[in-house]
């Protein structure tokens, strides 16, 4: 397997990196994978991942339900409620952040397709990308939605849209500042980013330390914090808006954590730590297992 060695941090360059965690890859190989920490800036990431060319098999199994859509056990008919629930939030977010309730949005990453559906419906003109076929033929078997391969996102042209959404994707990419240099050219100057990614630095995360299933290597190269997200969009010419936290994600992802730690009572279990992290992320919502941000664009002088 070809692997990709990261000897400089990609958020600020510092070549000071320490090993902080051995994670376990549940889903698909079993294979263990390294986190590694940059001591300059604090930036947590998967070390030795596989080039982009050979990942695609750790995405290869039935359980992958942001491809698969699967319904098959209590964990994923609770992601499946969640989402839905979400669906609807996500589009008033998004029509609250962009002031507007129509306009061009593109959805990267858009798995399935039911977000980018649901923004159509509302009356969105959409473009949507996505990288696996599979996702891709789902998409447009039961939306009717032509998504493009992520190979399209050099297509389109600068300032071409007013809202552009990442959910639970920026974790996923190789390339990640060219992705940051990339959205900044197609966003209009009055623009919005939304991105939603697991947060390393939540109370699900600090409980289950190794386990902790977003991590979910190899797929996951990069490990964000309200911090460290915040320094890559500066570095790219993006100003934080808002954060929101994503409470709901702690139940799922502390269920599927303690099935990979082969618990007993897992559903149970999981309730439980989802509820004393949606506590926690009220008393502050940089403790959220997931956040979503709003970046806009900084303003040419």
């Amino acid at each position: 397997m070809n692997k990709f060695t990261i000897k400089a941090c990609p958020l600020c360059g510092g070549t000071h990196i320490e090993r902080a965690l051995t994670c376990v890859d549940h889903y698909a190989s079993g294979e263990m994978f390294h986190l590694c920490r940059c001591q300059d800036c604090g930036f947590l990431f998967t070390q030795d991942f596989p080039v982009e060319a050979e990942i695609g098999r750790y995405y290869e199994t039935p359980d992958y339900i942001s491809h698969s859509d699967t319904k098959k056990g209590a964990m994923n008919s609770v992601y499946h409620w969640v989402r839905n629930y979400m669906l609807g939030r996500k589009a008033r977010l998004v029509a609250h952040e962009a002031h507007r309730k129509e306009g061009r949005l593109l959805d990267i990453g858009t798995g399935t397709g039911y977000f980018a559906d649901t923004m159509q419906r509302r009356g969105w003109l959409v473009e949507a990308v996505e990288k696996n076929a599979g996702a891709r033929a789902f998409a447009k078997e039961h939306f009717n939605l032509d998504v493009k391969p992520d190979t399209a996102l050099k297509d389109f042209a600068p300032g071409s849209f007013d809202v552009i959404t990442l959910w639970h994707v920026m974790e996923h990419l190789e390339s990640l500042n060219e992705m940051w240099q990339t959205l900044n050219s197609l966003l209009t100057d009055k623009g919005v980013l939304i991105i939603a990614v697991p947060n390393s630095s939540s109370f699900d995360a600090k409980k289950y330390g190794a386990y902790w299933a977003a991590y979910d290597v190899p797929r996951h190269l990069w490990h964000f914090t309200p911090g460290t997200i915040q320094q890559f969009g500066s570095k790219h010419g993006f100003i934080m808006a808002e954060r929101h936290p994503m409470p709901f994600d702690a139940f799922y992802v502390s269920m599927l954590t303690e099935k990979h730690m082969r618990h007993s009572c897992t559903f149970l279990r999981g309730m439980i730590t989802g509820t004393l992290a949606w506590l926690s992320s009220l008393v502050k919502k940089e403790r959220s297992s997931s956040m979503i941000y709003v970046f806009r664009k900084k303003p040419i002088r």
